[in-house]
């Protein structure tokens, strides 16, 4: 069995696509996932399946989701060893001047093309900043005044990248990993 970390962005926000998240653990155990377990409301699953390749795991969950509540949903898988490196590799934990409260993680579903990173304009969302990660899978964000407040939104990482995306600040990234690793107890 592999376990998966499946983000899925945009749900339970001021009052859009709602999704319980037991009617969404019960909707992905009826589908055939096993030991699925929620992390607060925005959209956090850990499941089991017999299926390693996250892209085809995203895919299912986009279409149960789109058959169960009649909108989309952008869907991310992550592996534990992809979240394990994502985590230990932030460049921003090496600058002892930024704090962790203004650190984002962008989860990226695909690896964007280098002519796509290339249309992310570092002066465009200035003071704020980012770096891709090694594997090009995620991008780490500084929010220097805020996310609320940055131009550095989801939809221009997604619009730049052309891929889907998915952002969670750091402590939720930190809960994440601590999650995984209670799961092999």
């Amino acid at each position: 069995m592999y376990t998966h970390l499946i983000l899925l962005r945009g749900i339970n926000v001021s009052g859009q696509k709602i999704i319980k998240m037991e009617d969404l653990r019960n909707l992905l155990a009826e589908a055939g996932f096993s030991n699925v377990q929620t992390y607060i409301q925005s959209g956090n699953v850990f499941v089991d399946s017999s299926e390693s390749d996250p892209e085809k795991i995203e895919k299912q969950v986009a279409t149960l989701l789109l058959e169960k509540y009649a909108f989309q949903v952008p869907v991310v898988a992550v592996s534990e060893s992809s979240l394990l490196r994502i985590f230990t590799q932030n460049p921003y934990l090496n600058e002892p001047t930024v704090p962790v409260k203004q650190l984002y993680v962008t989860f990226l579903a695909t690896e964007p093309t280098a002519e796509n990173s290339l249309r992310l304009e570092p002066e465009f969302v200035h003071p704020d900043t980012f770096q891709m990660a090694t594997d090009r899978r995620a991008l780490y964000l500084n929010y220097v005044n805020s996310a609320g407040n940055s131009k550095m939104t989801n939809n221009w990482i997604e619009g730049k990248l052309k891929v889907t995306a998915t952002s969670r600040n750091w402590n939720t990234v930190t809960k994440l990993i601590a999650l995984f690793e209670s799961r092999k107890k």
